[in-house]
């Protein structure tokens, strides 16, 4: 599917080695990169529908000090829609109350009954933009008849959603929102967290040697600030397990050309 990473920090510190470490996994995962550093003026959302290692952008941009407190980075195997910009990850909107919001995802949407809705409003092709879009409309809902919601009732708000959402889907997952940063996995061995001092780390597989990385606790979702976890949600019990059913459904989605590549890199697995 996707790789997805995040390192949150009390204080920005350098992470290009991490990131290096991450992006090295690209060989599986070859139609797309994206890279969103939030740390004040120096913040910045690229990406590329490129194999990372192809990149000249990405080369460029690694070259120099990345240095940030709340990083998030992806590599794409596209399983819903077509490798174009559009389609990378990263996805970001507003919502009504003018705040920013992030989404980052490894997996794929098989069951959304408001699925047809945001085909019709999203700027590429994909189920994890979908989400960022029903994401949005829950928070517009909520703020509409509550007014601006704070930390925890957003908190409360993303944990109910992905709950839900999580049931018949694969939802490796994270969103940003300015100020928590929101992780949730409902598949065993698709998460793992490394925590050091003030610093805590989450990646798809581990990025570098260190013997400390961690399972994360799956169909559970928690609420980092600063490297911290300051909101963790009850396990709601909807852990996906991937069967021959859910790989047929893949390969239907996926036009002809990505279908055989998609297949090359299973055989290669």
């Amino acid at each position: 599917m996707c790789e997805i990473f995040c390192f949150s920090s009390k204080t920005p510190k350098q992470i290009n080695s991490l990131l290096e470490g991450f992006y090295s996994h690209s060989e599986e995962h070859p139609h797309g990169w994206g890279l969103a550093n939030f740390c004040g003026e120096d913040s910045f959302i690229e990406k590329e529908p490129l194999k990372a290692s192809d990149s000249e952008k990405l080369r460029e941009i690694l070259s120099r000090p990345i240095v940030g407190s709340t990083v998030f980075a992806h590599i794409r195997l596209a399983t819903v829609g077509e490798i174009t910009p559009l389609n990378c990850h990263p996805f970001f909107r507003k919502d009504v109350d003018n705040r920013s919001w992030m989404l980052i995802h490894n997996g794929t949407i098989f069951n959304f009954p408001q699925d047809e809705k945001y085909r019709k409003i999203q700027k590429g092709s994909t189920d994890s933009e979908r989400i960022l879009l029903y994401v949005i409309d829950k928070v517009n809902e909520f703020e509409k008849t509550n007014g601006s919601a704070s930390g925890e009732e957003r908190f409360d708000l993303i944990n109910d959603i992905l709950s839900k959402l999580a049931e018949g889907n694969k939802l490796n997952i994270m969103i940003y929102d300015g100020e928590l940063t929101y992780v949730h996995s409902n598949m065993r061995e698709c998460l793992y967290r490394l925590k050091k001092d003030d610093e805590l780390i989450f990646a798809s597989s581990p990025v570098n040697d260190d013997e400390n990385w961690e399972e994360i606790e799956i169909n559970t979702v928690f609420g980092i600030v600063g490297g911290n976890v300051v909101f963790k949600g009850k396990n709601h019990g909807n852990e996906f397990i991937f069967t021959e059913e859910h790989e047929k459904i893949i390969l239907e989605m996926l036009p002809d050309d990505l279908k055989k590549k998609y297949m090359q890199l299973q055989q290669n697995e």
